[in-house]
């Protein structure tokens, strides 16, 4: 060494070098890069790099603007992202226009808890002002998660139902609808909340377990038209909801089932044969001789005494009596229940509904009057044991309807109420739904069977904060008055002045000038004191914002939000367009399924089981939430957790860590001028391109199938194992030690540049934040683009997929794993440490001689060399061998020669050197070059 020190050879190494940082740093770094967007104004960057493009529109379902964004808001939210984001890179012109549900009832309550109101000591103009500055609020707080998650979109001009052009739009497809035909006023039993004391639509309601009492009464009978003696004969029925008793008017039975007369002691009891049994048990009568049978036909219009007012309960026939539980004898009250109500009409019924809004009884209750309905059950039971009609008074749990606000039980209630005629469009509606791509698949049916099943939609509400009722009524003959007139000239008063002055002016200030009455001719009117239910609002959004936003059209390309959305807003919207312009809003509808923790349960405040995603944003970073939305197959119910935000979490360092490596070796490559020919590439690095397209392929494919978490999957495992694993592995000597600007390290280094370039721009709309990072590290990436999200998605070349270089680098790769797994046992057995010291012997067949002869396999299996020795049958008897590869055994040994300083590979060769006697010949030559 003449005295002298050994030179430190990894300075000429070519290591890796980029100031893109190992620890991401999210929660800090990502606020920067939101800002970054706010400066360049990204979502206006995006529309003039995509204007004239086809167009794609993703319709936003408006989030109700009440507290702050949940993890079913990220989900939903991260998901349009996704798909907004792809179809911009893909070639179309995707803008998003997010909306905001601001009207009902929860917002009245919230307003009134929260802004400490008294509602009956302001007017109904202040308390709806109240309201207003408590929604936009909520829209404001809401619209600053959404930004925080990274989800695109036109922030500063939102669709928001409370808008004075959205509700003018809104009172047209009213008007439509009204002029079609379809809108009418009616009694009906409709779904009532007594809490919150008012109506409710269908999709408000919920089922739920509730215990109900569960009671068996006889009814006397009073007139049997001669079919058999009335003295001490009785018609059974048995009831959940013994407070709906004070209604009743009928008993119904089915016209086909048999009835039999059955003696028990003195009692003559009317039951369904095939439940005499079960009705036996459940009471605990004995014996019971069957005196006579007969059809419910045969007993149609036999006449009953009420069991403790003096009415008559009149036996009639409906379809809807089954055998499953009870007595195949129904009680009716058509005041009560919708299949009571509609028997009823066809026998002339009268509607009794002795129960006011807050589910107290009138004074048509008789002795019940002034009673909750809760609080009448067991005085009902008490009167009916005090009359000697009560058989048994249990209790029983089932499913029963509740209002999804509040979470009470809701009655049944006839009330007058303002319907939409669904059967005057449902089979329009039912065709409509064939026409549109269904994701997944059995949303179709589940719509088509709720379309197919609804009644009529029940559209007023008795509330103060929401859309009104836009018709008025003649002070003299009463009659209602809407047509294309007041129509026009209230939407003109909304768009001006906002919904607010239907309540601050009086009627004959809302009405056309010189209006008059059609009917009677007189000039003085009143107005609908009712609004509308909230899902008219939303349901109304494709003519408020896809027909008026002159960025956007009708139908949408897309609806996507969770499955409980088939019978809310996708029902809704479907119900309102079909009636007003005979199609669906919509091409395609996309469901989610809904947030459950790891063992599958339901997420709830009781069980302390969520997950807030502003804890995982400080705690991780938004894009930690965004991958973990991709990484899940959403169709289904999705888990999450603090465990599983965790895991996703290792998921992205994997993905980080494979960008840092690319940026890290790219420091001296200009694409422009380094680049080199695929043709002039090692049959390697052809390899790779070929991975990276195929990879290309499959995500591109999985995006317009909307089937994100096979982007993540194989996404996750092309870094982890394609890159990582293997080709990053293999290729470290090459970049680290050949000379910098040799064509073999600038192959590496294209396919490296290729890959990372390809890569950003696929997962830009997933994890958009770091995307944004990376892209500004790439080299030449800001020269071709401000940002990654205007870029454009890699295309996948064909010319890259080479069938017959896939099935060699298969067969090599199925030798190498038999070598690494022969080199651990090695470096088990204390033979080898590092693999680089390693020579590996294969003893080979001919065939597989043949295939491996001038291959580069010590490269290939990271050794410091490899012979092809003799035949398997001449191999040592240590030599390691896999079964599921013929004709191959491994023999390591240790490595002969010496250890290259500067590349670490043994070699014979190191010392050839007199200038560096400690580094191989390959380096010394690299050196000199």
């Amino acid at each position: 060494m003449n005295g002298k020190e050994s030179p430190d050879y990894s300075k000429t190494l070519n290591l890796p070098q980029t100031e893109f940082p190992m620890r991401a740093n999210l929660p800090k770094r990502e606020p920067d890069i939101v800002k970054f967007w706010e400066e360049i104004d990204l979502y206006q960057e995006v529309a003039k790099a995509n204007a004239g493009k086809p167009k794609f529109i993703l319709h936003d379902g408006p989030p109700y603007a009440n507290g702050e964004i949940h993890l079913g808001h990220t989900l939903n939210k991260v998901l349009k992202d996704f798909i907004v984001k792809f179809h911009s890179m893909d070639g179309y012109d995707a803008p998003y226009v997010p909306g905001w549900d601001t009207h009902g009832l929860p917002i009245e309550q919230q307003a009134i808890k929260a802004l400490g109101l008294n509602r009956h000591a302001v007017s109904t103009v202040e308390f709806r002002r109240r309201c207003q500055e408590y929604a936009l609020k909520y829209v404001d707080i809401q619209r600053k998660g959404f930004k925080r998650l990274g989800v695109r979109g036109d922030w500063e001009n939102p669709y928001i139902t409370l808008k004075p052009d959205f509700e003018a739009a809104q009172i047209g497809v009213f008007g439509e609808m009204a002029k079609k035909g379809y809108i009418y006023k009616g009694l009906k039993p409709v779904y009532w909340c007594a809490s919150c004391e008012t109506a409710l639509a269908e999709a408000e309601v919920e089922y739920a377990d509730k215990e109900s009492p569960s009671i068996y009464v006889k009814f006397p009978v009073k007139d049997s038209k001669g079919l058999f003696d009335v003295k001490d004969a009785y018609v059974v029925i048995w009831t959940t909801t013994p407070w709906t008793l004070p209604a009743n008017v009928a008993i119904t039975l089915h016209p086909e089932f048999t009835y039999v007369l059955v003696r028990f002691g003195g009692d003559r009891l009317i039951v369904a044969k095939e439940l005499l049994a079960k009705f036996m048990a459940d009471t605990g009568l004995e014996g019971g001789q069957v005196e006579q049978e007969f059809t419910g036909k045969d007993l149609e219009r036999l006449v009953c005494q009420h069991p403790f007012f003096e009415r008559d309960s009149l036996l009639i026939l409906g379809e809807h009596v089954t055998l499953e539980q009870g007595t195949g004898c129904v009680h009716t009250a058509p005041g009560h229940g919708v299949e009571d109500f509609q028997v009823g009409k066809v026998y002339g019924l009268e509607v009794i509904s002795p129960v006011d809004n807050r589910g107290k009884f009138t004074a048509e209750g008789g002795m019940f009057a002034g009673m909750t309905t809760t609080q009448a059950n067991p005085a009902v039971i008490e009167e009916l044991k005090q009359r000697g009609l009560l058989i048994r008074a249990g209790k029983i749990k089932h499913q029963y309807p509740h209002c999804w606000r509040c979470k009470h039980p809701i009655l049944f209630r006839a009330t007058e109420q303002w319907f939409a005629s669904i059967d005057g469009f449902r089979k329009q509606a039912l065709e409509a739904i064939d026409n549109v791509r269904w994701i997944p698949a059995w949303g179709r049916d589940r719509i088509y069977n709720m379309v197919a099943d609804r009644g009529d939609w029940c559209i007023s509400r008795q509330r103060t904060w929401g859309v009104p009722i836009p018709i008025f009524y003649c002070a003299d003959c009463g009659k209602e008055i809407i047509n294309d007139e007041t129509i026009s000239h209230v939407q003109n008063l909304f768009r001006e002045h906002g919904s607010d002055v239907w309540f601050a002016r009086e009627a004959d200030e809302l009405v056309p000038p010189g209006l008059t009455c059609g009917h009677c001719g007189h000039g003085k009117f009143r107005k609908e004191t009712d609004i509308m239910d909230v899902w008219f609002d939303s349901g109304s959004s494709h003519a408020a914002v896809l027909e008026t936003h002159k960025d956007l059209h009708f139908p949408a390309d897309l609806y996507l939000e969770g499955s409980d959305q088939h019978r809310g807003w996708f029902n809704s919207s479907l119900s309102t367009s079909v009636a007003t312009k005979g199609t669906a809003p919509y091409k395609a509808v996309l469901t989610h399924g809904f947030l459950v923790d790891e063992q599958g349960r339901k997420m709830s405040k009781s069980l302390g089981n969520g997950v807030e995603p502003q804890d995982v944003i400080k705690d991780m970073g938004a894009d930690i939430l965004r991958l973990w939305v991709a990484s899940v197959d959403y169709r289904t119910d999705v888990a999450a957790s603090p465990n599983i935000m965790r895991q996703t979490a290792d998921g992205y360092r994997k993905i980080r860590n494979t960008f840092r490596y690319f940026l890290g070796n790219l420091y001296d490559f200009d694409p422009k001028a380094d680049a080199v020919a695929y043709e002039d590439m090692t049959e390697l690095d052809r390899w790779a391109m070929m991975l990276l397209h195929k990879l290309i392929q499959r995500v591109s494919a999985a995006c317009r199938n909307y089937e994100f978490h096979v982007v993540y999957h194989a996404v996750h495992n092309f870094c982890a194992v394609d890159m990582s694993a293997i080709y990053l592995d293999i290729i470290k000597d090459r970049l680290y030690a050949s000379p910098a600007k040799s064509q073999a390290r600038r192959s590496a280094q294209t396919v490296l540049y290729h890959t990372a370039d390809a890569l950003v721009r696929m997962l830009a709309p997933f994890i958009s934040f770091t995307a944004e990072e990376v892209w500004g590290y790439l080299p030449g990436a800001k020269e071709r683009a401000k940002t990654v999200q205007t870029a454009g998605w890699p295309e996948a070349d064909s010319r890259y997929i080479d069938a017959a270089l896939a099935d060699k680098l298969e067969r090599l790769l199925d030798i190498r794993a038999v070598v690494s797994k022969a080199l651990e046992t090695a470096r088990q057995a204390k033979v080898i440490g590092h693999s680089l010291e390693a020579q590996v012997r294969l003893y080979v067949d001919a065939d597989l001689r043949s295939f491996l002869e001038g291959e580069d396999l010590a490269t290939f299996f990271i050794v410091s060399s490899v012979e092809l020795a003799g035949a398997p049958d001449a191999a040592p008897a240590g030599a390691f061998r896999e079964a599921d590869v013929a004709g191959l055994a491994v023999e390591v040994v240790k490595a002969p020669g010496q250890k290259c300083e500067r590349c670490w590979i043994y070699s014979e060769e190191v010392g050839a050197s007199e200038e560096r006697p400690t580094i191989c010949s390959r380096c010394a030559a690299a050196l000199e070059g």
